[in-house]
């Protein structure tokens, strides 16, 4: 093995995981899962069935991937940021794998601690959404986006230093 998964974490059957990866206490990782290389996932992740992540991501501490999104290279997801996968989830009518919405985010992204990224939207390249920010809507590439719902307020460069407010 390349990689590394501390003791407390569960990987099921059919997962691929790249060279360098780290995956620490308490992980899951679903079945159909692929994660890249050189990849840190912290306390607490839950990658579910089918997701995809891309080399060098970062994803901390309580979150969790739910079928339906794609992370690519480079992406950094905050402590506790929120993934979604059903616009309109119903505990006695579940839709299954064929409604859920598609979630990319882009090479480069970032999300801060405790963002929301509802379902059915794209983040693009190097795109940084704020701590607290609610997407629910495309994010174009090089943008800063806040609040909620999350509104775009300036412009990124590929180092997250801001080199525009709007």
């Amino acid at each position: 093995m390349a990689y590394y998964v501390h003791e407390s974490s569960y990987i099921d059957d059919n997962v691929l995981i790249g060279d360098g990866t780290k995956i620490w206490h308490f992980c899951h990782i679903q079945s159909g899962a692929r994660i890249g290389r050189n990849c840190t996932l912290g306390q607490n992740v839950n990658i579910s069935n089918n997701v995809t992540i891309g080399d060098h991501v970062k994803i901390q501490n309580n979150v969790s991937l739910y079928e339906g999104v794609e992370l690519e290279d480079g992406v950094f997801c905050g402590p506790s940021c929120v993934f979604t996968n059903d616009l309109t989830p119903r505990a006695e009518f579940p839709k299954g794998s064929a409604g859920y919405k598609k979630t990319l985010v882009k090479h480069g992204a970032s999300l801060g601690a405790n963002a929301t990224i509802v379902c059915g939207h794209t983040i693009g390249e190097y795109a940084l959404v704020a701590a607290g920010a609610v997407v629910t809507k495309d994010v174009e590439a090089y943008t800063l986006v806040a609040g909620v719902p999350a509104v775009p307020i300036g412009k990124v460069d590929e180092k997250g230093n801001i080199i525009e407010k709007t």
